[in-house]
């Protein structure tokens, strides 16, 4: 038997103590309680597991997995789970306190989550992969449930993964529970648009954004980086639109057309090929050369900490929209805002997925579904209504939308806190 040990991170920085900065500073900002501070800071519960997994090979493997509870204070807690070479228990950690104050934002009964293991999926074949997820599942089982904590996909996840967890973790109780896991596949329970909802919840911020400035969609200069499901989505939305959608990226590079690339035909070779490597009409670029080029909106959808004290000060786009979580360093935040260039937040700018992840789980409770255009147009009231009053608060405030965010979100746990008090 062998322990799988996770490799050297690709963060440059520590992500809790950066999530833990960020709450500070906002503490400092909107003058919130240092008591309540004390309690938000940490997170109330990380659980880590070994996850032995006989291999193909007929080797055993033991993968390193974590499942973190942020916070309660407003609802059960809600997160992705996430399957990367680099995932840490830090990570997670900054991960679920970000989910908590995007539930908040969105308003939704959520409190954030997160749940994650250390491993390259994309080297797991199809069985290895289901046995990891139901031997993750089984370890963490006692941590979830559809009125406790409500795992959903995230990068290296999808919902192949969400109905192997749900499929564990009903086996173990007996009867089907629909609520347990968000993200499922249609045909188990899951919600029309859950798929594209992240990136169809940024378009809606992008929208809102580029009409406070007097503009719209079409006509807009746009680089996505990452074409997972939200990049690869928010790409298509974004070009459906009438904008130009000069460059995407995924792990193995970039690719660029200065009259714009054809979506559909990434999209189809992405497909088919599983790169964007070799993509017609279009020249290769890097990852780093992606994030400065000149665009009206760049959209980095994949990992954290791309925009760093490094290249900050040579991003080029007026409004970066933050598809990924924490893709922007505080140092980074500072130059960009320094220099006016308008940051869509992560918790308000993704927060489409566990927007409809909310509306699944209320289906599953209910076992009544709704139809598309109802998922998608309460999507929307939601999201313009957060981007509204995030937009309200940086002009009330002076400050940053991301500023603006977090003291919106962080007061509503703080007020929640207060009210439920402290137990004994």
């Amino acid at each position: 038997m062998s322990t799988v040990a996770a490799p050297v991170s690709h963060l440059r920085e520590n992500p809790f103590e950066i999530a833990q900065q960020q709450l500070h500073r906002v503490a400092d900002t909107f003058k919130i309680d240092p008591n309540l501070i004390s309690v938000l800071q940490q997170c109330k519960k990380a659980v880590v597991v070994s996850v032995p997994v006989v291999m193909d090979d007929g080797t055993v493997h033991a993968f390193e997995g974590y499942r973190v509870t942020h916070n309660i204070a407003r609802g059960p807690s809600k997160g992705g789970i996430r399957y990367h070479p680099d995932v840490t228990l830090d990570e997670v950690k900054s991960l679920a306190m970000w989910m908590t104050w995007k539930c908040a934002l969105m308003n939704i009964p959520f409190g954030g989550a997160k749940g994650g293991i250390a491993c390259n999926p994309k080297q797991l074949s199809r069985t290895e992969l289901q046995k990891m997820t139901r031997r993750y599942t089984s370890e963490i089982i006692n941590e979830i449930g559809p009125e406790k904590d409500i795992p959903a996909p995230d990068v290296g996840t999808d919902g192949r993964v969400m109905a192997w967890i749900f499929d564990t973790y009903s086996m173990n109780k007996g009867h089907s529970v629909l609520g347990v896991v968000t993200g499922k596949p249609l045909n188990i329970g899951g919600s029309l648009g859950r798929l594209e909802a992240t990136a169809r919840g940024a378009l809606y911020i992008i929208r809102e954004a580029v009409r406070k400035q007097g503009a719209t969609i079409a006509g807009q200069r746009v680089a996505v980086e990452g074409f997972g499901n939200v990049g690869m989505y928010l790409a298509r939305f974004l070009a459906q639109e009438g904008a130009t959608v000069l460059a995407v990226s995924d792990s193995s590079g970039g690719v660029y057309n200065s009259n714009g690339i054809d979506v559909e035909t990434a999209i189809a070779h992405k497909q088919e090929t599983g790169s964007l490597d070799g993509l017609k009409d279009a020249e290769r670029i890097t990852d780093e050369e992606l994030l400065l080029l000149e665009c009206d909106v760049l959209a980095p959808c994949a990992l954290e900490q791309v925009i760093t004290s490094d290249n900050a000060d040579k991003v080029k786009a007026k409004i970066i929209c933050e598809g990924a979580n924490g893709p922007t360093t505080p140092t980074a935040d500072e130059i960009l805002e320094d220099r006016g260039v308008l940051v869509l937040p992560d918790v308000l700018a993704n927060a489409g997925g566990v927007v409809v992840s909310y509306f699944e789980w209320v289906q599953g409770l209910q076992e009544y579904f709704w139809k598309e255009d109802e998922v998608n147009a309460r999507l929307n009231d939601i999201s313009t209504r957060a981007f509204n009053e995030t937009w309200a608060t940086r002009e009330s405030r002076g400050t940053s939308m991301r500023m603006a965010a977090y003291g919106l979100a962080v007061n509503r746990v703080a007020e929640a806190t207060t009210t439920r008090g402290l137990y004994p």
